[in-house]
């Protein structure tokens, strides 16, 4: 069977898409409490079904990794990736910060290294603080009552539980027989409902959607892979939102194709799957070598940094064949 599984009622009452109202916040079908939002469709019994089937011999890491100059946000005014040597064995020699002398600290040869980074920097996920609307965020959390001098209270990265689900790519690139989906290219429910037609694949509630534009090729030049991207247009947001998908993740820095078709909002994606719909979105999601083995639906495993009430973190997200 093609195209999108059955949903029951019980399971649409769960899906906050249903009941989501243009440009407001959602309180979650899940209580007032929740910060997870549609992750909350994950479960025990189906994370354990996918480790049951995954290949561990065959694991395809969908992460870029981290170096100075890397495609970043910088351009938004955000920093970027930095990465230094805080010891050098011959620097420990000179300096003996340590106290042990020369001969020690030729003998050990200690290095050591510190980093600086916007959360939103390499493959990571956006948690359902980054975005919302007018001062609030999933869920009806506030800023005025939620954020600290230094982060959200609510809805932060710590709160991520490790993801283990089955995960469906939706191979646009490959779709349009391109390499790279054109400039600005705007993904809607068709391309994403034929994609899964030609790929002979089925969505269920709680699966992971990934959406390839082909732009990571492109990857590390940063005007080549950043500027006016393809991605996501709010209908093809709503249609995986309706499907009911847990996350939703990207070969892009954005997500949704950019600039963005609406005059009015310049996230609409963002606003719209964080805020509304209650979706976390993983960005920089390298989906090259799975779309080159044409592995349409796979074990996702990824789980990311705990960094209290950041509106993102890194993470690494995995990808493995499901045997039979």
């Amino acid at each position: 069977m093609c195209g999108p599984a059955l949903i029951s009622e019980a399971t649409r009452n769960r899906i906050a898409a249903y009941c989501a109202k243009f440009r407001e916040v959602t309180r979650s079908p899940f209580g007032p409490d929740d910060e997870i939002g549609m992750l909350n469709l994950l479960t025990p019994e189906a994370s354990r079904e996918v480790l049951r089937r995954a290949d561990g011999g065959s694991v395809i890491d969908l992460s870029v990794d981290y170096f100075v100059g890397m495609p970043s946000w910088t351009k938004a005014g955000d920093p970027g990736f930095q990465q230094w040597m805080t010891h050098t064995p011959a620097g420990t020699v000179l300096d003996d910060i340590t106290g042990m002398g020369r001969a020690q600290n030729e003998l050990v040869s200690y290095s050591g290294d510190a980093i600086s980074m916007y959360t939103h920097c390499g493959t990571h996920i956006d948690t359902l603080n980054h975005f919302g609307y007018n001062g609030r965020i999933w869920n009806g959390f506030s800023a005025e009552e939620h954020i600290t001098s230094r982060h959200w209270t609510k809805c932060g990265a710590d709160k991520i539980p490790p993801i283990i689900a089955r995960g469906v790519l939706f191979d646009i690139a490959a779709l349009h027989d391109v390499d790279v989906l054109p400039d600005n290219h705007g993904i809607g429910a068709d391309d994403l409902r034929e994609a899964m037609r030609r790929q002979n694949v089925e969505f269920r509630p709680g699966d992971v959607a990934l959406v390839r534009t082909g732009r990571m090729r492109a990857w590390p030049k940063i005007d080549a892979y950043i500027d006016n991207s393809p991605g996501l247009n709010l209908e093809g947001a709503r249609f995986l939102a309706h499907l009911g998908a847990s996350v939703i993740g990207g070969d892009t820095l954005a997500l949704e194709q950019m600039p963005a078709a609406d005059e009015e909002n310049w996230q609409v994606v963002h606003t719209y799957l964080l805020g509304e719909a209650g979706i976390p979105i993983m960005e920089v999601v390298d989906c090259e070598q799975i779309s080159a083995e044409r592995l349409y639906e796979f074990a996702f495993v990824a789980a990311a940094m705990k960094l209290r009430g950041a509106t993102g973190a890194p993470m690494r997200p995995l990808a493995m064949p499901l045997r039979p």
